[in-house]
């Protein structure tokens, strides 16, 4: 029997992601017509050996339990949200419920963190960490390019035995182009590991006066002093994968999630290769959606609309010969006829291989708006023949002029 955590954070942590993340906590925004972390318990449902999913973050217990119990329907597979009252970081919260994860005796259990998307090998993960009955913690990882790498956790391993000899969490120059991603298999022992980390922690408190005890980071404490020790291995995957730090992030995993999952559905519209439409939307017949476009739950799309490559969330309305581009569209906000909200977007350098999402922060070294993808919050209203162009809009705005590079507050 195996089971599965996700780790999810709060919502101090995800700033970047604001303001979308203001009104829908980031784990459940919906890429691809799914909640980000659906992704990950659809990989996990997957596995026949798979008999229980424990989310677990600081989001209060109201936010999550509709999600969980939707889940359980959806999978038919025990599903349980468990709430730290306090942030204790990505090894503090695994630690602190320990007991939830080792009720039942599994062989072991998957480790994801909720900000990944993949097309996620978990057979393969734990296959090759069952043949390894030595491994406390089998990493899956993936290349990056060289200038890349530091902005991840690097890893140094044997090419024979595939055991990491070295680890460093974003480390201050190049260690590997081999980086984490994320996903873990752990046995059951690694529990003695973390509560050796967790003394450490304690014995520090005590004489270094540290604020929290029961804060422990799962890579610093617990996977570093792992390597070398033949107990840490990496499997080296070519699969898909990114992080969603920021919003342009989602709208690069929503191309990817739904290319993984595209299917061919009777469209009311010309649809351009992979898009979701959610059956509750009402789509006219003259609008072209795609490619790579997801459009939520009661969404109104008129005559003559143009959208390609955006996230139009649930209940928003778009006017006509209205164009989105490179975009997201917020709950219940309003696009009328004639405008243009259009973004640039930020996907990895095609002609790098390896290369991954920059997730570049918003002010460039000159104090400018970075290029990026145009957010729509929650309930903004842009009036018709508005141009919109590289700018985040926070909820609830009625825009009277067209922008451009610029944060309406």
């Amino acid at each position: 029997m195996l089971k599965a955590v996700i780790l999810i954070g709060g919502p101090q942590k995800g700033t970047r992601f604001r303001p979308l993340s203001l009104d829908i906590p980031k784990p459940l925004f919906p890429i691809a017509g799914l909640p980000l972390i659906q992704h990950h318990i659809a990989a996990c449902a997957e596995l026949e050996e798979c008999k229980e999913i424990l989310i677990i973050g600081s989001y209060t217990t109201t936010l999550m339990t509709q999600f969980v119990s939707d889940m359980q329907k959806e999978y038919h597979i025990i599903v349980r949200y468990l709430q730290e009252f306090t942030p204790l970081g990505t090894g503090g919260g695994l630690y602190h419920f320990r007991d939830q994860i080792r009720a039942g005796n599994p062989t072991a259990f998957f480790l994801l963190n909720g900000d990944v998307c993949a097309d996620f090998p978990l057979a393969e993960l734990y296959s090759f960490h069952e043949e390894r009955p030595q491994a406390l913690v089998t990493i899956m990882g993936t290349e990056a390019t060289r200038q890349q790498s530091v902005h991840y956790g690097c890893m140094v391993h044997d090419t024979n035995t595939k055991a990491v000899t070295h680890y460093v969490e974003k480390p201050n120059s190049y260690v590997s182009t081999l980086i984490n991603c994320g996903v873990y298999v752990c046995s059951l022992n690694v529990f003695h590991t973390m509560a050796e980390a967790f003394q450490r922690k304690q014995d520090s408190f005590y004489s270094n006066g540290q604020s929290n005890p029961g804060y422990m980071s799962w890579e610093q404490d617990v996977i570093a002093p792992l390597a070398g020790t033949n107990k840490l291995y990496a499997l080296q995957v070519r699969n898909w994968w990114s992080q969603v730090k920021t919003a342009g992030s989602a709208i690069y995993a929503n191309r990817h999630y739904l290319e993984l999952r595209s299917r061919e559905e009777p469209s009311p519209c010309k649809v351009l290769q992979h898009v979701f439409v959610h059956p509750s939307a009402v789509v006219d017949s003259t609008a072209v959606i795609g490619p790579n476009v997801s459009i939520g739950a009661g969404v109104t799309v008129k005559a003559g609309v143009r959208i390609k490559e955006s996230i139009v969330l649930n209940n928003a309305t778009i006017h006509e010969h209205a164009l989105v581009m490179y975009s997201v569209v917020g709950q219940e906000a309003s696009v009328g006829e004639w405008s243009r909200v259009e973004g640039t977007p930020s996907d990895p350098d095609p002609n790098k291989p390896f290369a991954k999402m920059d997730n570049k922060p918003l002010f460039n070294s000159d104090g400018r708006l970075n290029p990026s993808i145009t957010i729509l919050g929650a309930g903004v209203i842009v009036p018709a023949e508005t141009i919109l162009l590289n700018s985040i809009v926070l909820p609830h705005k009625h825009l009277t002029r067209s922008f451009k590079h610029e944060i309406i507050l």
